[in-house]
């Protein structure tokens, strides 16, 4: 009925699985390729504001070579005035728009890998927890009073973890909302003093 492979493969593997030593190699596996992920993530973030710089950059050239052709042909004190205006007014609006562009970029590519963080932390304490409560099982007789001190500093431990993640997450959100405020804000002057 049995096969003894099997049971024996079968025993292996749950040996292995409540192994604190495995779970935590496991657990730091999981966390190398999930910093692989942000690496790449990272990388990604990098190549859009480079394109985005590129981008910035040659309209940039070729609108101050065409104000400058435009600028030796003016005639008139009038005319250059003019001239000037022009090409000043959108200035103002264009990098507001880069900075919107910038900070987009910004904020997505954080928004990624603070989502990457917190589920490998979340994977990780799982399975911290469950190398403990093995461990904790295993305790030898009269240890209680120690394990429960050090169970209690772990759970202190996750409680400020957590704490601190709330907080980094409430100071990014109003820093987000500053910035488009204040976006909104220097496009809507920059429109109003266009306008006058």
């Amino acid at each position: 009925m049995f096969k003894s492979g099997s049971l024996v493969s079968t025993l292996f593997k749950e040996t292995e699985m409540n192994n604190p030593a495995e779970q935590i190699i496991a657990a730091n596996k999981a966390n190398l390729e999930a910093l692989e992920g942000a690496a790449k993530k990272a990388f990604a973030g990098a190549e859009k504001l480079v394109d985005l710089n590129m981008t910035a950059s040659k309209a940039a050239l070729g609108e101050s070579l065409n104000h400058a052709k435009a600028v030796m042909s003016v005639k008139t004190p009038q005319e250059f005035m003019s001239l000037q205006t022009a090409f000043f007014q959108p200035l103002a609006e264009k990098s507001a728009a880069y900075f919107q562009h910038v900070q987009a970029i910004a904020t997505e590519g954080s928004a990624d890998f603070t989502k990457q963080i917190e589920a490998n932390m979340a994977e990780a304490q799982k399975a911290f927890t469950a190398s403990m409560d093995q461990m904790v099982k295993n305790a030898p007789a009269g240890s209680e009073a120690a394990v429960a001190a050090f169970q209690s500093a772990l759970s202190q431990g996750q409680k400020a973890v957590e704490t601190a993640q709330a907080t980094i997450k409430k100071a990014s959100a109003t820093a987000q909302a500053n910035f488009v405020a204040a976006s909104k804000q220097t496009t809507d002057l920059v429109k109003k003093a266009s306008k006058v």
